[in-house]
């Protein structure tokens, strides 16, 4: 027997698909299809706190080119060009040493992105019955599953 996937929901083996509650042995197995589920109140609040996230990204290199900009209009009509150098070396030298921590929210952003933006369903047909085994928001997740279950169902059409 040959493991696909596995978690605390789902078992893909050789000889069977565990999940939602049914147990459906491979050889029964006619067609495996996947479809788009209704969204949820979790993805659209995903997909909302991504929104927010990019905003929170934009906004402070926007805000620094708009200072300097300002910082040289200012230093041009005034001729006073070393307090704004100055004052721009110290904020390149800040904003540089600020860089590392981008990691984190850059992190819960590509997160994002690999949960995905749509609930997804996996369903299976057979002995003559549609069967929806899984569904989830979670994009990364449900194709390691729906993966499994195609690898599953096509060595079991190799073996017949």
């Amino acid at each position: 027997m040959a493991l696909y996937y596995r978690d605390d929901a789902v078992q893909v083996t050789s000889e069977s698909i565990r999940a939602g509650g049914h147990v459906i042995p491979i050889t029964e197995v006619t067609y495996v299809w996947h479809a788009k589920g209704r969204t949820t109140l979790a993805v659209r609040g995903r997909v909302l706190g991504r929104g927010v996230l990019v905003l929170l990204l934009s906004l402070p290199p926007l805000i620094g080119l708009v200072c300097v900009l300002s910082l040289a209009w200012s230093a041009q009509d005034r001729g006073e060009w070393l307090p704004a150098l100055t004052v721009l070396a110290a904020c390149v030298i800040i904003t540089l040493a600020l860089v590392p921590f981008l990691e984190i929210p850059l992190g819960w952003l590509d997160r994002s992105y690999e949960r995905g933006n749509r609930v997804q369903e996996l369903w299976v047909q057979y002995r003559q019955q549609e069967v929806m085994l899984l569904r989830t928001p979670d994009a990364l997740r449900f194709g390691q599953i729906y993966r499994a279950v195609q690898r599953a169902v096509e060595q079991q059409g190799d073996h017949w």
